[in-house]
């Protein structure tokens, strides 16, 4: 359960990437090279290859889609530190995600900005209308006008206002599990005047942009830091 209960805390923001949902079994189904299947990764996530071959792409979000429902991928220690971090924070928890899978959402969390969509979810090539959506999708889903509601390769990302005023608000800037490599979510820690630190395995190109930097596992490390920070 998420609080604002207003004190002299500062609000927090969190940044958390593919690091973060690889700790609980999530396969980002991009092996050696970048590749997927023999294809570039590009190729099967951008408008120009929806265009070029719509069935490739339906294929590679739909095996995405199993494998997020797949029975051994739940949410690890780090994502329940993160709910507890919003339940007993007495000041706003915010999350910005750059993954697509639903982790935070069954930890329990809110406040959670999906920058690069949702894969659980599909949106209508006209009307733009979003729907959940838990099963396979191909042409003929519904009246065979429904994309998956991903940011591709070329696209802008997802409610950049709302990124940008957290940002400017944060009084902390967390970033867990992400390579620091992907713009704009790779500059993220420079819109923020507070402290900053960074979870990840090892060190990565923007880290010497943080106050501070926890090397290792987050599902082990940041539950640590939650407990620290609450007392």
């Amino acid at each position: 359960m998420c609080r604002h209960l207003g004190s002299n805390r500062p609000p927090i923001v969190i940044l958390t990437g593919a690091g973060i949902s690889a700790e609980s079994g999530l396969s980002t189904f991009r092996g050696d090279g970048g590749l997927w299947a023999g294809h570039r990764v590009e190729d099967v996530a951008s408008p120009s290859a929806f265009e070029r071959d719509p069935d490739l792409v339906y294929e590679f979000y739909n095996l995405r889609r199993r494998n997020l429902l797949s029975i051994d991928v739940k949410p690890n220690a780090a994502h329940k530190a993160l709910e507890r971090l919003q339940s007993e924070w007495s000041e706003r928890v915010t999350i910005i995600t750059q993954n697509v899978d639903d982790l935070h959402e069954r930890a329990g969390s809110c406040n959670v900005i999906h920058m690069h969509g949702e894969l659980l979810k599909i949106r209508h090539l006209d009307s733009g209308e979003v729907r959940s959506w838990n099963d396979d999708c191909d042409g003929s889903t519904l009246d065979g006008r429904w994309r998956p509601h991903i940011v591709w390769f070329g696209e802008a990302i997802l409610e950049a206002a709302a990124i940008s005023e957290a940002l400017m608000s944060a009084g902390l800037f967390l970033c867990i599990g992400t390579a620091g490599q992907v713009y704009p979510a790779a500059g993220f820690v420079h819109e923020v005047a507070g402290p900053s630190v960074e979870f990840n395995i090892q060190g990565t190109a923007i880290s010497k942009s943080f106050s501070a930097a926890v090397l290792g596992s987050a599902a082990e490390h940041f539950p640590i830091f939650v407990d620290a920070l609450l007392k």
